[in-house]
């Protein structure tokens, strides 16, 4: 089930387990159950010594495994295979069931244990989903600390006829109670939030609290990382207030294109950017969302940023990297049939829709390598561009024409997802070359037509263009003395990562710059 490099690194790992625990199998007579009882038995002969396993589990999701640590009540299970982007899930479970302590703050870690209720989680995902590790190690993490909390991680392949009974077409999914939770990337610290009412609150006085900032971050993309690592190294006093470290490059596949190295993936890459700024006396504020700037009411005086959770920050100077988002298509049933259909990131959920036809809205570079990549999975793939031509770079449009599976339909003005009530059943445009209105029967739409800045919450407070990206001079100074940005919200062009890293390098220098100079 592993090779031998994957059983070296697994058995160093295994090390760090100082509390003896059981694994106990339900199996079947499938070829997932053999394999899983191939990878338990390498798991617990590694560490035997800590580790026993049984195969006469009797739960009625099979194959599945729990882990039970001696003493505990806890409820933790895998049905299914966790492998791919999920073999780090569990080799992080296996080391939480057995004592090694996780790495966040401390009061996180107590006010989950303090949790009080009943809540049995479901979280569904795919294996090749980089969305999914987060939810399912958040949820994992709480129900070994908790015994209140029970989580059953769900491999979508191996239980098909679940995904299909309750109508699943995105990942991760999450139900608590039998109902649905939430769907997507969610952090740990959102998923407490959500259960612990007053959390808000209480951090929303925590950051009150905080004396001012000679510099705040609002963002921790690329351009906000290197913002706050150029000022930290100045030796000024640098905080980060950002929803989440990387932004949005946790939703990015491969990267290839930054320069010196050769190949990563976005939470790879994401993972990069927060160990680097761990590496200086950055304040790191996590899971917070900017709301209002209210700009210093006198030369020298302090920028205030006010946070949707009520907390309120003060700088001498501020750098805004609130990035972007997927666009969406604003037509009619987009909405409604959104995780029921209609869908943003094809390697995540891409495996949901095996053998059936999908879309793709969208003929520029992502557009053409999600079809690409969705064409090894899927029965049928159209792509519909709005213009005369697609506007992907010609290697890729050349590899898409050579693919047997793909129609390439060009303007093409989408006008309705289509479907009956519960998913989506096909999909309404015009013909822009004779408005002829027509249809197509789908399954599945993914959207990839560029993006749109953070910056609603800017609006009448500094400059924007027709866009509504903030307008910057060449240093990063915006409209509003003391207050600078990078990156994807910003006016520059190309929408490039190692772009808005370099941008963000300049706008931490020139706020440096501000606060010398006055």
């Amino acid at each position: 089930m592993l090779d031998d490099q994957l059983k070296t690194q697994l058995a160093a790992y295994l090390e760090r387990v100082t509390q003896p625990f059981e694994l106990v199998a339900s199996l079947d007579e499938s070829e997932t159950a053999a394999q899983m009882r191939d990878l338990l038995t390498t798991i617990q002969t590694l560490r035997s010594d800590k580790i026993s396993l049984r195969l006469d589990g009797n739960d009625a999701r099979k194959p599945s495994f729990t882990l039970q640590r001696q003493g505990s009540t806890s409820s933790l299970r895998f049905a299914g295979l966790p492998l791919g982007h999920e073999f780090t899930s569990l080799v992080l479970a296996l080391l939480w069931t057995g004592g090694h302590p996780p790495k966040e703050e401390q009061d996180l870690l107590d006010q989950i244990a303090a949790i009080e209720g009943d809540f049995n989680f479901e979280v569904y995902m795919s294996l090749s989903c980089h969305n999914c590790p987060d939810v399912v190690q958040a949820l994992s993490l709480m129900a070994i600390l908790n015994p209140n909390i029970k989580t059953t991680v769900i491999e979508g392949g191996a239980f098909q006829q679940e995904v299909q009974e309750r109508e699943i077409m995105a990942v991760p999914m999450v139900y608590l109670n039998g109902q649905v939770f939430g769907a997507g990337r969610m952090l740990l610290g959102e998923i407490v939030a959500k259960l612990d009412t007053g959390a808000a609150a209480r951090e929303a006085a925590k950051l009150s609290a905080k004396e001012a900032f000679e510099v705040l971050i609002v963002g921790g993309g690329p351009a906000g990382a290197a913002a706050a690592i150029y000022t930290a190294r100045k030796g000024i006093r640098t905080g980060i207030a950002a929803e989440r470290i990387g932004g949005q490059v946790n939703d990015t596949l491969d990267i290839e294109n930054y320069i010196s190295v050769n190949k990563t993936e976005g939470p790879k890459f994401a993972a990069a950017l927060e160990s680097h700024i761990g590496d200086y006396d950055i304040d790191v504020m996590r899971l917070q969302r900017a709301a209002k700037l209210i700009p210093a009411a006198e030369t020298g005086g302090l920028i205030t940023v006010e946070l949707e959770n009520g907390g309120t920050l003060q700088a001498k100077s501020v750098v805004l990297s609130t990035g972007a988002r997927w666009r969406n298509m604003n037509v009619p049933g987009e909405d409604q049939y959104r995780t029921k259909g209609v869908a943003y990131c094809p390697s995540c959920d891409g495996p949901l829709f095996k053998g059936k036809r999908v879309a793709v809205i969208g003929g520029g570079n992502s557009g053409v390598e999600a079809a690409i990549d969705l064409a090894g999975v899927v029965e049928h793939v159209t792509v519909f561009e709005f213009m005369p031509e697609l506007k992907a770079d010609a290697v890729l449009q050349k590899k898409l024409a050579s693919l047997p599976n793909v129609t390439v339909i060009k303007n093409a003005q989408t006008t309705e997802v289509l479907g009956d009530g519960s998913k989506v059943t096909g999909l309404a445009y015009k013909d822009r070359t004779n408005d002829e209105v027509k249809q197509v029967a789908l399954e599945g739409i993914f959207v990839q037509i560029g993006l749109l800045p953070n910056t609603d919450w800017l609006k009448g407070t500094l400059e924007l263009n027709k866009m509504g990206e903030i307008v910057i001079d060449a240093k990063g100074q915006t409209s509003v003395p003391g207050v600078f940005a990078a990156g994807d919200c910003t006016n520059v062009p190309y929408k490039q990562i190692v772009i808005a890293a370099g941008a963000g390098a300049t706008a931490g220098l020139s706020a440096f710059d501000h606060l010398i100079r006055n």
